[in-house]
């Protein structure tokens, strides 16, 4: 009888640990295999750090309640870090916005003093204060930032790094591609010793006409670019003598893929640095973002999917799905009731690379697919909606995306 029970009790035991090692190989299974997840997010972003008109406790405030899940401070040539003391201006929208600071945090955060003329100001709190408030994981992430803000005969050469750790002074150079270059191996420099994902990408080609694509063509390691940016004096359609930035993408990036470098990706920014007015003569927060398809809300998934180019630029419209299988680009819309949509194909063929970014197809309707042919050199699909983008870069906007280039 003893040993018959014992029987039993291993046969228990042994069925009890085999039932263990199948929920555990299950979940590490689905662990292994959880899908990627949409995270929105904008990578262009000014406060009182440096030329913005807000704390950085309501930027973040604002970004967060509009449902973003990332969002970075890109102020010029500083970091959130130290003690700055900034003076108020005298204006009625600065006092006010001072008010509402004060009132939402209130005194025993809010540090505040009188300057011998009786002006005040105010001691901006550092990233690693604020963020404590506002990031929540999975929820929502503040990512270090800096636009090194440089220039070459006069002309404006701004570009942001995403996660930086240390901030980089401007290069300097003897030509804008030059000076371009130079920030960007300082970029790569610091990426390769801290070992932390970062990355360089140009802003804004035409405010005050500052980037050619032939400067953009020079560089060595460049990825991403803003195709859409919105502040109002970034010339995002160029003009009558100049490209727009989606001539210039197709072009830029029919010279890197003939070189044999990797594809450029295009971004769509605020470039946010008014808070208090929003209408068309005002940079203003929600204008564009990134929709980036990773596996999790960290910097190195975010950017480790950027670089894979598994994001899409938007300023309006949500896309559904995006799906490349090496031979077909299916792209799908999630619709929103009454709003009609055209998506349209651009690409170059390798047979006339100086035709960059024909328009190779284009469908009415909430999903596309388009087969690549042999002389396709990529092909990227942008989606165009009949619903007006609410307070707009330039009056007239429809909500747009934006996906990224594919290869055959």
């Amino acid at each position: 009888m003893y040993h018959i029970r014992i029987t039993k009790v291993m046969r228990k035991l042994s069925l009890l640990i085999c039932f263990l090692l199948l929920v555990f190989s299950c979940t590490e299974k689905t662990s292994k295999t959880k899908e990627k997840q949409w995270y929105k997010g904008n990578l262009h972003t000014h406060s009182y750090w440096s030329d913005g008109d807000d704390y950085p406790e309501m930027i973040m405030d604002w970004y967060k309640s509009h449902d973003y899940d990332f969002i970075v401070l890109s102020d010029h040539n500083v970091l959130a870090k130290g003690e700055k003391w900034k003076l108020i201006p005298k204006s009625p929208v600065h006092k006010k916005a001072f008010d509402k600071y004060l009132a939402k945090y209130g005194e025993e955060w809010v540090e505040h003093r009188e300057d011998s003329t009786g002006r005040k100001e105010v001691r901006l709190k550092t990233l690693e204060e604020y963020r404590t408030i506002f990031e929540e994981e999975g929820e929502f992430l503040i990512i270090q930032s800096e636009e090194i803000s440089d220039s070459y005969d006069k002309k404006p050469l701004h570009m942001n790094v995403t996660n930086i750790q240390k901030m980089i002074e401007p290069q300097g150079g003897n030509s804008v591609a030059e000076v371009l270059q130079n920030n960007l191996d300082k970029v790569k420099e610091q990426r390769e010793i801290t070992g932390v994902p970062m990355f360089m990408h140009i802003n804004h080609p035409n405010f005050v006409w500052a980037i050619t694509p032939e400067d953009i063509i020079q560089l060595d390691g460049e990825r991403f670019f803003e195709v859409y940016n919105g502040h109002p004096l970034v010339h995002n359609y160029g003009d009558s003598l100049r490209p727009s930035m989606e001539a210039l993408w197709d072009k830029v990036q029919a010279a890197y893929l003939q070189a044999g470098k990797p594809p450029l990706y295009g971004l769509a920014v605020d470039d946010a640095h008014n808070y208090h007015v929003f209408n068309e003569n005002s940079s203003n927060p929600g204008r564009g973002w990134v929709m980036v398809k990773a596996k999790d809300l960290s910097p190195s998934s975010l950017i480790e999917a950027m670089e894979a180019g598994q994001f899409y630029a938007s300023t309006g419209v949500t896309l559904q799905d995006i799906h490349f299988d090496g031979k077909e680009l299916t792209v799908s819309v999630s619709e929103e009731e009454g709003v009609d949509y055209a998506i349209q194909f651009f690409g170059t063929k390798k047979s006339s690379p100086e035709r960059s970014g024909e328009l190779l197809h284009e469908i009415n309707g909430a999903e596309a697919t388009y087969r690549l042919q042999e002389d396709d050199m990529y092909v990227r699909a942008k989606v165009i909606s009949s619903k007006t983008k609410e307070n707009p870069y330039q009056t007239g906007d429809k909500e747009v995306a934006w996906t990224q280039p594919v290869l055959k």
